[in-house]
């Protein structure tokens, strides 16, 4: 039995995850945390009790679970530390700065830290490295991803995290060769670029597509979320595993063994 604690209970993906939780014999919900200003404070989600301070609650917990927004993320990483709880993290968005923070507390914790807990999406990294590697430099590489019009950062961070499988099969530098935005005369593509863009529309869960382009053919790998559910379901599979787990930076390939 693993003991969670879930923070950002009253979101979107909170409530998928605490009512995976409910359904599943191996997990206990010791605490779900939300903003103070939240207006989900003191009532209960699937029969617990929702608070703002992750201190009244993580005494009992083996591993908190974080979809929250950066700021919130860091200052549950400060109390997880503190108490020794392992964390799992799906929030994006972070700066280079947050993320530093996250790898200088997995020293002292083990963190599941991943922008996408989907098991299909890890799989697709997997491909799109792969295929990345063997298409080599002849093929255009351009990522579309599409997400509801309530999220907050651009490109995903799963769009990223793809487009850093590409660029380390092929040997490129991230930061210098991403291109998120065309407009006017922009010139021929250039050999190196790798297209990362961004569609907000209606109520869309998640869809990533990316495309190798060649002079007489085009690969397409794609990966359609039809709900929060299998994010949510990946969470608690890596919660599971991260109890008794040493300190450490951990990713979803850990979890489900791909190496």
């Amino acid at each position: 039995m693993v003991n969670v604690v879930v923070m950002g209970a009253a979101g979107r993906m909170g409530r998928a995850i605490l009512s995976v939780c409910a359904s599943d014999d191996e997990v206990r919900v010791v605490g779900a945390v939300e903003a103070p200003d939240n207006s989900a404070v003191g009532s209960e989600i699937e029969g617990v009790k929702v608070t703002s301070d992750l201190s009244s609650v993580i005494k009992e917990a083996d591993v908190v679970i974080d979809f929250t927004h950066p700021e919130a993320t860091l200052k549950a990483l400060e109390v997880c530390r503190g108490e020794g709880v392992g964390m799992v993290i799906g929030t994006t968005g972070f700066k280079e700065e947050g993320r530093k923070a996250i790898e200088e507390t997995s020293v002292s914790i083990p963190i599941v830290f991943s922008p996408n807990m989907s098991v299909g999406v890890n799989l697709l990294f997997k491909l799109v490295y792969e295929v990345a590697k063997v298409l080599g430099d002849g093929y255009d590489v351009e990522i579309v991803e599409v997400h509801h019009r309530f999220k907050k950062d651009a490109p995903s961070g799963t769009a990223l995290k793809l487009a850093q499988m590409v660029a380390d099969a092929l040997g490129r530098d991230l930061d210098r060769d991403m291109v998120s935005g065309r407009k006017g005369m922009v010139g021929e593509r250039g050999s190196s670029e790798i297209g990362v863009f961004a569609i907000r529309a209606g109520d869309v869960v998640g869809e990533h597509t990316v495309i190798f382009g060649g002079l007489g053919e085009r690969l397409e790998l794609v990966h359609k979320a039809h709900s929060r559910e299998t994010f949510a379901r990946g969470a608690v599979r890596a919660a599971k595993w991260l109890k008794g787990k040493e300190p450490g930076l951990y990713t979803m390939w850990d979890v489900l063994g791909i190496s």
